[in-house]
């Protein structure tokens, strides 16, 4: 006889399932064990009552149950993330709904399931995890013993699901399907992060189409940056519209005088690639009032044969600018040459890497 069937013996049904919702938040701490088994069985009773009284303090204890939406999801105008979620089930689900579930499990079958790590790495997805249940059913019970951004072991279970079998096997698969990719790009920008530091690490706008917000998120999750959201919420001259201008100088005024016009503010960046390149953004910046706020420093970073990076090119360029405006270091980026990178006073440093081609957490 466990433990939980012992608490059991002399409650009513109400109260039994109170202690089980309950227990779970105590099950780590070994000293509410021999707590509760000293206890005569007459006692058991007026010990359950207490440990619902004392929940709130038990939250307080490794396994407890925390609050889901610990990093919001970025902004963005016109993104419907409740669509993206109905479309994902929608795809599922097709015009029949899930036969296999409809033939073999009865409607009224209640279950539960929990969320199991298979590797090690950062957890994101959880916030967006609970729209999707209650999306699919609202009535299933979602509890979870670790937040988004906690390093997950392999072999830990963090979270765990209640109710309607049919609605959990609806809904588990595309929970897990946004988990695994969430939880692969906040693990690999927590990695990058760490090795970045000072310096602040950004993803791109290489994401999976539709999923840009959701990507994002998990690059803020695993304590990255943002970089710009789309193509309306900051100006990045690149080399295509420097050419198209006829020239860095003439790009730069032509964005400042259509920022003016129509009575815009926002982030300002500009590309360059060799040390001529800001020398010129230097020289119009020091002439004219200018909205620019950052010096993109493209492939200013150059592979070598030994697998390492030499950066002494992206370092002249961070004193040459001295602080006056933002820097970003993009071109390759990798978890082996972040550090490097880094450690030459660059603001930021940018890595398509992060969303475009990561690799699933294992949660199955």
């Amino acid at each position: 006889m466990n433990l939980v069937q012992i608490l059991c013996l002399k409650t009513t049904p109400k109260e039994e399932k109170i202690l089980e919702n309950h227990f779970l938040w105590l099950n780590t701490d070994e000293d509410c064990f021999f707590f509760f088994y000293e206890f005569r069985l007459d006692f058991l009773l007026e010990i359950c009552r207490l440990v619902v009284k004392m929940c709130a303090i038990a939250t307080k204890n490794a396994g407890r149950r925390v609050e889901s939406l610990v990093v919001k999801p970025p902004a963005h105008p016109t993104y419907d993330l409740k669509g993206v979620i109905q479309l994902a089930l929608s795809e599922d689900a097709g015009d029949l709904g899930d036969v296999s579930c409809k033939a073999t499990i009865p409607v009224d079958l209640e279950s539960e399931a929990y969320f199991l790590a298979k590797e090690d790495g950062i957890v994101a997805g959880i916030a967006l995890a609970e729209m999707i249940f209650a999306e699919v059913d609202p009535s299933l019970k979602v509890g979870w013993f670790i937040k988004d951004g906690d390093k997950v072991h392999k072999g830990l279970n963090f979270g765990k699901v209640q109710g309607k079998a049919h609605s959990i096997v609806i809904a588990e698969r595309v929970v897990l399907n946004f988990m695994q990719r969430m939880s692969g790009i906040a693990t690999l920008t927590k990695a990058m992060a760490d090795a970045a530091h000072p310096a602040f690490v950004l993803e791109t706008r290489k994401t999976a189409p539709g999923l840009r917000l959701v990507d994002k998120w998990a690059v803020l999750i695993g304590g990255g940056k943002n970089h710009r959201m789309g193509l309306f919420d900051m100006v990045m001259i690149k080399d295509n519209h420097i050419s198209a201008a006829g020239g860095v100088n003439k790009a730069l005024k032509s964005v400042d005088q259509y920022l003016e016009q129509n009575n815009l503010q926002m982030g300002v960046e500009v590309e360059t690639r060799t040390l001529a390149e800001v020398r010129e953004v230097l020289q119009y910046a020091s002439q004219t009032k200018t909205s620019l706020t950052r010096i993109m420093l493209d492939n200013m970073v150059i592979p070598l044969s030994n697998g390492d990076v030499e950066v002494s090119m992206l370092k002249e360029a961070v004193d040459l600018i001295d602080g006056r405006f933002e820097t970003e270091a993009s071109g390759n980026v990798t978890l082996e040459t972040v550090h490097t990178i880094g450690q030459t006073g660059v603001t930021y440093i940018s890595s398509g890497a992060l969303t475009h081609s990561v690799k699933a957490l294992d949660i199955p």
